[in-house]
């Protein structure tokens, strides 16, 4: 910093002594460029011997190290960004293939439901078909055995009429002889 000062300072000599004097002395008080000078160079001087440049430059580097310590946190908050993102890329990727898992057990457990619920279905038609049959199959036994009934019992009362038309007091006591005689015979 001091150097920035010497610098400036020498400058300044090299401007009085090139600029124009306007016919005065180069180093007179009468010369307006001389006494600008002096007082410039008191006021380096005051300022090098107070430490001013000590303290700019102290403010500077305080100033360099607080920048650097922010460029510091920013980029170490840049990498844990990166870290954040990347956990949170993964964890998506994760839900996706999570979801997509689900999904697959889904349609898997449906597809197996439906196949389940179709052959339950052809099994209850299966027994409804059935006890149908055995119902039609039952109906059809009995009206068998009730007309085979009815048709004895026609038979039977026709038989009857045919035996009473035909029978006489003789036939009739022949007949009752030998059903008596056939029931005898069947016990002994």
């Amino acid at each position: 910093m001091k150097n920035i000062f010497l610098v400036v300072a020498l400058l300044g000599i090299v401007a009085v002594l090139t600029g124009n004097n306007h016919g005065a002395d180069l180093v007179s008080l009468r010369n307006t460029n001389f006494v600008v000078l002096l007082a410039f160079l008191i006021f380096i001087g005051i300022l090098l011997y107070t430490g001013v440049p000590a303290k700019l430059a102290g403010l500077l580097d305080a100033r360099a190290i607080r920048i650097k310590a922010e460029l510091d946190e920013a980029r170490a908050l840049r990498d844990e960004a990166k870290l954040l993102l990347a956990s949170y890329d993964a964890k998506h990727k994760e839900v996706q293939e999570q979801s997509a898992r689900i999904i697959a057990s889904a349609k898997e457990e449906a597809e197996a439901a439906a196949k389940q619920a179709k052959e339950d279905l052809k099994t209850s038609i299966a027994r409804r078909l059935a006890a149908a049959e055995e119902q039609i199959a039952s109906a059809e036994a009995a009206a068998l055995r009730q007309v085979r009934e009815s048709a004895i019992l026609v038979a039977v009362a026709a038989a009857g009429e045919v035996l009473a038309k035909q029978s006489t007091a003789q036939t009739a006591s022949a007949s009752i002889d030998a059903a008596i005689a056939t029931v005898d015979a069947k016990f002994h």
